[in-house]
């Protein structure tokens, strides 16, 4: 699927948070947006799935305009899941009913089904043995590991990613990007805002580096990590990689 935005702008009062952001997206590409906290990288992707709503310009989805007044979110999270760094998971839900809730209610799936993809997607992403436990039963890798096999229950034809290690520690965060390598493999659209900067090196076809609302930078992962043209961009990186590198 194709996703453009055109002239993208939003505020909160006198905070400009995104600042006439224009992209193509082609289908199958993976972008990730890179920059510091309040730069706009989660608000850019809310706006994606309508959970902000947009002060000016437009998002478009195979030509289809998404955020004309009036338009019914709905269809639109239907084609473009979304992953949280809280996970977002019914905690008095079990992990099966967490991934089928949506495929039953808003689908109308039969249960049978709803639980057949279910469990294909657990046993793909290596949690077929977690189906009946808890969330709190869970580790933070594995309950990010359900919230993606959640999203990806929909069948949707992009996916959002918002810092989603961001709430992990060190050790559960690799178990979590296998399964983000493993989605770049089935050819969806993804766009990933993120702060871990090797991956977002290895995992994307564009990097755009975000600084107060403005794409001050946008370019292949290899340019942009080893050959900013940006000063911004190259003081920003500097400042991560060398904080990354102490960690």
């Amino acid at each position: 699927m194709k996703l453009r935005f055109d002239a993208v702008s939003k505020s909160f009062g006198d905070n400009h948070v995104l600042r006439e952001i224009s992209i193509d997206i082609a289908a199958g590409e993976v972008v990730t947006f890179i920059g510091a906290s309040g730069s706009g990288k989660s608000t850019l992707l809310r706006c994606v799935n309508l959970l902000e709503t947009i002060d000016a310009g437009s998002i478009a989805l195979d030509g289809d305009v998404i955020t004309k007044v009036g338009v019914d979110p709905n269809p639109v999270r239907r084609r473009v899941g979304m992953v949280f760094q809280s996970y977002n998971l019914f905690p008095h839900m079990s992990v099966a009913r967490n991934v089928t809730l949506a495929l039953t209610e808003v689908l109308g799936i039969d249960s049978v089904e709803a639980m057949d993809r279910a469990r294909t997607l657990l046993e793909r992403f290596g949690l077929l043995d977690k189906i009946d436990r808890y969330p709190d039963q869970l580790s933070g890798g594995q309950q990010q590991r359900v919230a993606i096999a959640r999203a990806m229950a929909l069948n949707p034809e992009v996916l959002l990613l918002d810092e989603i290690t961001s709430a992990l520690d060190p050790e559960l965060v690799g178990e979590v990007l296998d399964v983000v390598r493993e989605l770049k493999g089935s050819g969806i659209t993804m766009l990933f805002a993120t702060h871990e900067m090797s991956f977002a090196e290895e995992i994307s076809d564009r990097v755009c580096y975000l600084d107060s609302g403005l794409i001050a930078e946008m370019g292949p992962p290899h340019q942009i990590f080893t050959e900013p043209a940006n000063e911004r961009t190259q003081q920003f990186l500097s400042r991560v990689l060398k904080g990354q590198r102490r960690d």
